[in-house]
């Protein structure tokens, strides 16, 4: 049997026992402790950048106050091996204070990874393709203080660390990961009215943000994030959900930190990091439906406008990307979803994703 076969036939395998656990999972009783309710589940999943990964996952909704005025907050650990022998350590979280007066968010990421560099720009191509590891160590942090209804207005802080970087290849990297240490501190503007944080079926979310990051070279960047969610009629089973996206950098920033395409929950089809450049625009939408007990489907496609000045855009910029995925309700009660997304991208891109929550 072939190298491609047995991977096909892992891929087959690992589906099969995702549904298989997933189901396990919801046949049990999740774990319910003091207004914290924890669903532990086995991880396995697929993604071009990871190839098959397994590990564990373990979900945490909170709700500690049981007012009408505060919504679910949520967290998430995992622990991730894969096939490329990368690992990922990770603990997330979305907090609501009493009464939503404050708000705070927090990612800790640590990784051994295997990655990927193509390039800067739309037109980037396979042949120039780096592969490289490295050690990192990601903090994000924000807190944010509500000045009036679902509005909000605060600090962050986030910080990457990138060593041990290794390669078999003459790369233009070395100088760039070698000094892989950045911390910054920006503010934020946040309107979030969504009915879920992991699976909202109505409201929206906005948020700008500029953070000035301090390094080897020092810049700055402006993310504004708009998503809206829409039932569709009377019909709470289906949901249509738009985002808009966009990232750009001021000044001169490491090729890790530069506004980029793909992965499992940005711009799905692509590699992530395929293309990257200083500027980002894209436009997403999904069509997400119930169908029956617990299994819903799901089509999604969009745009990306990938640019180093406005100046420069032309027909190599734009990168469409469509899919579709089925969902498995894995938690009644918070709408939480497993997912398996199949989706393609321009010049020749696809990718199979299997994840917890909806990509946005």
């Amino acid at each position: 049997m072939s190298v491609k076969k047995n991977h096909c036939f892992v891929y087959i395998i690992v589906f099969i026992s995702s549904i298989g656990l997933s189901i396990n999972s919801i046949a049990q009783d999740t774990i319910k402790m003091k207004k914290v309710k924890a669903l532990p589940v086995p991880a396995f999943g697929y993604s071009p950048e990871t190839k098959t990964s397994v590990g564990a996952v373990s979900l945490f909704n909170i709700d500690l106050y049981k007012d009408t005025l505060t919504r679910s907050s949520n967290a998430k650990v995992k622990f991730i091996y894969t096939w490329l022998k990368q690992i990922i350590v990770e603990l997330g979280w979305n907090y609501f204070f009493e009464q939503e007066e404050w708000f705070t968010y927090g990612n800790l990421h640590y990784s051994k990874y295997t990655d990927s560099y193509f390039g800067i720009g739309s037109s980037s191509d396979n042949s120039g393709r780096v592969i490289f590891e490295s050690n990192r160590l990601i903090l994000e942090f924000q807190l944010l203080k509500k000045v009036r209804k679902k509005w909000f207005i605060g600090m962050e802080t986030r910080h990457f660390n990138y060593f041990n970087f290794s390669t078999d290849q003459d790369t233009i990297l070395y100088d760039e990961l070698k000094n892989g240490s950045r911390t910054g501190i920006g503010w934020v503007i946040q309107n979030d009215n969504r009915n879920n944080l992991m699976t909202p079926t109505k409201g929206s979310f906005l948020k700008f943000s500029n953070n000035y990051n301090f390094g080897n070279t020092n810049y700055s960047q402006i993310i504004v994030d708009g998503r809206k969610y829409f039932t569709c009629g009377d019909n709470t089973k289906q949901t249509f959900a738009t985002r808009l996206y966009s990232k750009h950098i001021i000044g001169t920033a490491p090729f890790y930190d530069l506004a980029l395409i793909g992965g499992n929950s940005f711009v799905r089809g692509y590699f992530f990091g395929r293309f990257r450049d200083n500027n980002l625009t894209t436009i997403q939408a999904e069509y997400r439906a119930t169908l029956f007990w617990r299994i819903g489907i799901a089509a999604f496609g969009g745009t990306s406008l990938v640019y180093d000045h406005f100046k420069y855009i032309n027909s190599s910029s734009y990168k469409p990307n469509a899919g579709l995925g089925l969902r498995i309700l894995v938690d009644k009660e918070e709408g939480t979803n497993l997912r398996f997304d199949y989706a393609i991208g321009s010049d020749g891109e696809t990718g199979f994703y299997i994840s917890f929550g909806e990509s946005f």
